[in-house]
């Protein structure tokens, strides 16, 4: 969707199709249905209408009823959004579940038991140094004597004693 025409008009459709289904579509086996997102071709032909399905219940026999419903109101939604938008064409409907939520769902469940495993490390592994507590060299200290200095006094020029 380059143009921001198409994303307005994919904007309503989603709209539209939300309100329709909480106020005129009345079939028992629509659950509790969310439209998502909708993504309209760039000619504003056909529009993927993205949806999910919040049930108590089984969950794959509630995105069954549920897919089944929107599929037998689609001329409905269809007819609606026509009327509600002023287009000489109408774009047709095609709806698809949305498998973003359970796939963030899938994701976080990963990323705790990532942090557990991770926390269970930093608890077994201590607070003890592997080795010394200030691993790095330090230049050695030089420590002069006063009495190694009289001694050299004593010395001659090469080195031997006087």
């Amino acid at each position: 969707m380059a143009s921001p025409r198409v994303r307005k008009i994919a904007d309503r459709i989603q709209v539209i199709v939300a309100e329709m289904l909480e106020r005129r579509i009345k079939d028992p086996r629509l659950g509790f249905v969310t439209i998502t997102d909708v993504r309209l071709t760039g000619d504003s032909q056909q529009a993927t209408v993205f949806y999910t399905v919040l049930e108590m219940g089984d969950q794959a026999d509630a995105l069954e009823r549920s897919a089944a419903a929107l599929e037998s109101a689609k001329g409905v939604l269809r007819a609606e959004v026509g009327k509600q938008l002023g287009m000489r064409q109408v774009p047709s409907l095609t709806f698809v579940h949305d498998a973003l939520p359970e796939s963030a769902r899938h994701l976080d469940e990963s990323l705790a038991r990532a942090k557990a495993l991770d926390d269970a490390v930093a608890a077994a592994r201590g607070t003890t140094y592997a080795g010394d507590a200030d691993p790095y060299k330090k230049p050695r200290e030089i420590v002069e004597d006063d009495e190694d200095d009289e001694d050299e006094d004593d010395l001659d020029e090469h080195g031997r004693g006087a």
